[in-house]
């Protein structure tokens, strides 16, 4: 469909049919890769947030900021694998690592040469991080922290954030029947009163505080400046840990943003790009909390698992952290990210509709209302179809990212794609004004 015939005023469920067909019609093969699928997979799918409907698209190359569909159709990454893809498809450093390592075997039993300068960078690039060990998801290290933290203070409630999301068994935007058994007691994010009320209720039963800096599944909402103070204030009086779940939000700052906000909690996670881009996941803090792990010492805790220290990850990661995301490197791709979302804002006030974006950097989730969210329930609800419309309209402008309206920049990406998304994006919202105005309430 041109941008000519892109259709104004169709109701929502005609308005989704229409882009579905149109969408099955150019993916013809991707649609049937998940038909056959399915025959194996429940719902064809073996990671649901990369389902969407009517089928999601099956890649078959990736290079720079780059997607190459089953269909031979081309996009430009704007979801950036949910930050994972930071390098984006193809960097050059750590294909070179990484084929290096490969050659060299690739399972090995031990220690490798690269663990060793990869984890000093690690503790050299994030302040409050003295120590740290390996695994192999960010969903993995989260656990840790968290049983560590229990461990640690020998207690065994946690606080949490409502719409947080650590990991596919620490979901916490609603019911999640897989979630792992323990007392969470779920906060308002930015909601400093509510939070220090239930650290003091809490008290010696607490033994940690997980949040992240800025949420990023929650929808990119940053953490106010005054909230993470008090939670590092009020923990320390209470004797629980303060842990930042930085799987995501450590690539926004040279030092994380727990370097950029000043403040030290006491355990980080991480995962996503700090791996390269393969399977990584770490955790670290205060040295006197992690030595608990050192086998040298009698009744350390054991921390087990064959991969986490795997010859391709090690490799992969260092050459990332120390050759290409250097500390200017950093702050020069952010910029970009801060500039896409004053376009994207640009562009819905040139709609004249009613939505903002949120984020920090290299960052942005686009919300419907007009803001501000400082809260997760600060944002307006709007039914789902509105969601699968626009994203289906970007999808044939050849632009990809999260239905949910997540954005998530890879480091190939430059301020001309910028540019041409902010364009597309304002193009599709000015098209689908009427739809919007109609369905969004408030």
């Amino acid at each position: 469909m041109s941008e000519a015939t892109l259709p104004k005023n169709l109701t929502l469920d005609a308005a989704l049919s229409e882009a579905e067909e149109n969408f099955a019609a150019r993916n013809v093969k991707s649609g049937e890769n998940y038909n056959n699928s399915t025959l194996s997979m429940p719902g064809g799918n073996t990671r649901t947030v990369i389902h969407f409907s009517p089928f999601p698209l099956t890649f078959s190359k990736a290079e720079g900021a780059t997607l190459t569909d089953a269909d031979g159709n081309e996009y430009t990454d704007f979801m950036g694998e949910y930050t994972a893809a930071l390098y984006g498809h193809s960097e050059p450093a750590i294909t070179a690592a990484v084929e290096k390592a490969l050659h060299q075997g690739i399972v090995r039993g031990g220690a490798n040469d690269n663990e060793a300068a990869f984890s000093a960078a690690i503790c050299d690039r994030f302040p409050a991080i003295d120590r740290v060990r390996f695994c192999n998801s960010g969903t993995e290290a989260n656990l840790y922290a968290l049983r560590t933290a229990c461990s640690f203070t020998g207690r065994s409630d946690v606080i949490v954030m409502k719409a947080g999301y650590h990991g596919g068994v620490l979901y916490f935007g609603g019911e999640c029947p897989l979630n792992v058994p323990m007392p969470f007691h779920p906060v308002t994010y930015n909601d400093t009163e509510e939070a220090v009320a239930k650290i003091r209720e809490l008290g010696s039963k607490l033994a940690a505080v997980i949040l992240e800096p800025m949420l990023g599944g929650g929808g990119c909402i940053p953490a106010t400046a005054e909230f993470l103070q008090a939670l590092r204030a009020e923990t320390e009086k209470s004797g629980a840990l303060l842990i930042f779940d930085e799987v995501m939000t450590s690539r926004l700052a040279p030092g994380g943003l727990h370097g950029q906000h000043n403040i030290k909690p006491d355990m980080v996670t991480l995962g996503k790009y700090v791996g390269g881009g393969m399977s990584f996941g770490a955790f670290g803090g205060r040295e006197d909390i992690m030595a608990r792990f050192d086998p040298r010492i009698a009744g350390h805790w054991p921390h087990a698992g064959t991969f986490n220290n795997n010859a391709l990850t090690m490799a992969a990661g260092l050459a990332g952290l120390t050759q290409v995301y250097t500390a200017d490197r950093v702050e020069a791709f952010n910029a970009i990210g801060d500039g896409l979302r004053a376009k994207m804002q640009d562009a819905i006030a040139g709609a004249g509709v009613p939505m903002c974006v949120t984020g920090l950097g290299s960052m942005a989730v686009f919300h419907f209302g007009t803001g501000p969210i400082t809260t997760p329930g600060d944002a307006v609800a709007a039914p789902e179809a509105l969601k699968a419309i626009l994203h289906l309209d970007m999808i044939e402008r050849g632009f990809y990212y999260a239905r949910r309206g997540m954005i998530a920049l890879c480091l190939p990406t430059t301020n001309e794609d910028t540019t041409r998304f902010a364009s597309a994006f304002g193009d599709v919202l000015s098209n689908r004004a009427s739809l919007i105005h109609q369905a969004v309430k408030g």
